[in-house]
């Protein structure tokens, strides 16, 4: 069995929502088009299930979740709380979209100091 996909974040490297969106589009292989707002953020995160849709190259097996471990989570929330905020609202979004259509929830954070 392969183990689940996962990503870690460095909270204490993101010094701006610049950072933020080029971590995640690195990580997860956003598309050169991608807008680096929460809103296309979220369009991304959206997409794990659905390799098809071409906004990620990390895909999701059905019944899978993608864990986002943040480290330095304390650090990020301090000196950027709107970033920390974004995140954690835009996961749970993305979260509800999902179990609105019928689906489970794609990203668990998990975070300790």
């Amino acid at each position: 069995m392969s183990e689940p996909p996962k990503i870690i974040l460095d909270g204490g490297a993101i010094p701006s929502w610049q950072a933020f969106h080029d971590a995640f589009a690195t990580k997860l292989g956003f598309p050169a088009f991608y807008g680096r707002n929460m809103d296309a953020w979220i369009d991304c995160m959206s997409s794990l299930g659905d390799a098809d849709a071409g906004l990620t190259s990390v895909h999701l097996a059905p019944g899978e979740v993608l864990t986002i471990r943040v480290t330095g989570q304390k650090a990020l929330q301090d000196r950027h709380p709107d970033i920390w905020a974004g995140l954690v609202d835009g996961a749970a979004f993305v979260n509800w979209r999902a179990i609105e259509s019928g689906k489970r929830a794609l990203i668990a954070l998990a975070c300790h100091d």
